[in-house]
């Protein structure tokens, strides 16, 4: 039974599958938005929502617990000072998931994951 468990494997050990999610989330701070495989698309949209909603605090410990996930201050910076600006009313659901066509190599399901502004 899978009871309680919440992560996909995404057929990883724990500590690549952390990299991989880290390193996505950093990539999608950065440009807006990625193009990737729907399994890996969910669980990075898990981690952008909880740091944004860590940014709309905006205190030095959300900050310090951001900059512990992500690999890079300055998106650390933009997440706090551009990012969250948008999402100061809203509660939720800042992230869009968009499926695309399967890729072309292995039929893998893909998606594009953004910014809901």
């Amino acid at each position: 039974m899978r009871h309680g468990n919440k992560i996909k494997k995404l057929g990883r050990a724990a500590d690549q599958r952390k990299a991989v999610l880290r390193s996505l989330t950093n990539s999608f701070f950065k440009t807006g938005e990625i193009q990737t495989t729907l399994g890996k698309a969910r669980q990075v949209q898990r981690e952008v929502e909880k740091l944004i909603t860590l940014a709309k605090k905006g205190d030095m410990h959300s900050r310090r617990q951001a900059a512990g996930f992500l690999y890079e201050k300055d998106v650390v910076k933009k997440l706090f000072n551009e990012t969250v600006g948008n999402f100061k009313i809203k509660k939720g659901g800042y992230t869009r998931l968009i499926k695309t066509l399967p890729r072309r190599g292995d039929n893998a399901p893909t998606a594009i994951l953004q910014l809901a502004n």
